[in-house]
């Protein structure tokens, strides 16, 4: 059989699509269970989340899969099969590797992923869809997902303006919970950044806007005030940290009003990040003793690390999952020379017996001796399946014949002491008529 992976994902459907082929948790059990009824499908495990659903699967029959899709989920093949795709043995692996480690997701290197795979391997040994070989992609994936993140920076690298606005200010604030943040603006940058710093679990948030009723869902989300931006004078010197993206035409804090925030505050410091173009803050106010002013270029420039430093991480990880994909194979490789050996044992050892057996029942009718034909027919089959080993044996290396031992279970003790060193080579003293030796 061999490893397939049939899916599509957010780079090559668009959302709707992927809803329309999405399975939910409770149609799972079922949808594996019809799935492995398909002819050439021997194993298989789904991964379904909001960005893709992959179908992983051993099997010899890759094209009944996409129609079975179709089926189950009652939607027209025409209208997805421009966005399948289809992996087949070392690139399907592959595959399997870099969505287990986060290098195929929409956010290079988040981990939510890994879990999400590790259900799906539960889900599929639940049902009974689990084999020997996806269980061993399973494995080998979670071990190569490891290492990734063990020995390369995937995942810890800066790659947003909103996590660069973290950042920035824990340089300066080493505990962002303890601090209060003002987002001025309710847009999808300000969106952003609030979902970035809330996951900081600072000790306030507020939004303000010109339209306090566009603000007041954003609010709600994270735990928030909304208030009116008219009302920002007054409370901009309870902020530690202000964040500001508008699509005002002039500047919403200006020098003066910084000025008194600054007094106000008994010359504590604060970071006041500025996301708009044009700018939303006076650049002036960068000169104050006690601001530390970032414009949307500082954040670009905390951005290109952090992508030059992921792109190096994603080059060290695609190394990790070149070794980890070829430890797979071979793998593969030798469990299939395996299972075609144990074929031809077993092949050879039935036809022995089917030998052997017309022997003993050719004798039985001609002795009428049962015993007699039983013990031939052990015998023979003895020497017969004894044949081989034996004669390999003769001409066998060290290293060659304790592989035969393990293969055939012997014991240590099983052997023969040899007794060399006891002088067994010399013969027997011989007696003497009428004395001793």
């Amino acid at each position: 059989m061999q490893v397939y992976v049939l899916g599509l994902n957010h780079q090559t459907a668009p959302v709707a699509v992927r809803e329309a082929l999405a399975f939910g948790p409770d149609r799972l059990p079922a949808a594996l269970t019809s799935l492995v009824r398909e002819p050439g499908v021997g194993e298989a495990a789904i991964l379904s989340t909001c960005n893709r659903t992959e179908i992983w699967f051993a099997g010899d029959a890759p094209q009944v899969v996409s129609d079975w899709l179709a089926r189950f989920q009652n939607v027209a093949l025409e209208a997805f099969s421009p966005s399948l795709y289809l992996h087949a043995g070392e690139a399907a692996v592959h595959h399997v590797f870099r969505v287990a480690c986060g290098l195929d997701s929409m956010v290079l290197g988040e981990t939510q992923i890994l879990g999400q795979v590790k259900s799906a391997m539960r889900e599929a040994q639940t049902v009974g869809t689990l084999g020997a070989i996806l269980h061993r992609l399973f494995q080998s994936a979670f071990s190569a997902a490891k290492a990734v993140r063990s020995d390369t920076a995937v995942g810890a690298n800066i790659v947003s303006m909103a996590a660069a606005a973290v950042h920035l200010c824990e340089r300066i604030f080493e505990d962002i919970a303890g601090q209060r943040v003002l987002f001025i603006g309710a847009g999808e940058m300000i969106s952003l950044c609030a979902a970035h710093f809330a996951a900081a679990a600072p000790q306030e948030i507020v939004v303000v806007n010109r339209t306090a009723a566009r603000a007041q869902p954003l609010a709600e989300r994270f735990g928030a005030r909304a208030l009116p931006l008219d009302s920002l004078s007054d409370i901009l010197p309870q902020f530690d940290i202000v964040l500001s993206c508008t699509a005002s035409p002039v500047p919403i804090i200006g020098l003066g009003l910084a000025e008194r925030a600054i007094r106000e505050r008994r010359h504590k410091p604060v970071v006041m990040i500025d996301l708009a173009v044009p700018r939303d803050i006076e650049p002036e106010i960068g000169r104050l003793d006690d601001v530390f002013l970032y414009c949307v270029d500082d954040l670009a420039q905390v951005v290109a690390s952090g992508v030059e430093s992921r792109a190096q991480a994603v080059a060290e990880a695609e190394r990790i999952l070149d070794h980890e994909v070829a430890a797979f194979m071979q793998w593969r490789v030798l469990r299939g020379a395996g299972v075609h050996t144990i074929r031809a044992l077993r092949a050879n050892s039935e036809a022995l017996v089917r030998t052997e057996l017309e022997k003993a029942k050719r004798q039985l009718a001609k002795t009428g001796n049962a015993h007699a034909a039983l013990e031939s027919l052990a015998r023979a089959l003895s020497n017969k399946m004894l044949h081989a080993p034996s004669h390999f044996l003769h001409q066998a290396t060290p290293e060659e014949n304790d592989c035969l031992r393990r293969a055939f279970g012997l014991q240590e003790e099983d052997a023969p002491e040899a007794r060399e060193e006891e002088g067994s080579t010399l013969a027997p003293p011989r007696k003497v008529a009428g004395g001793a030796a």
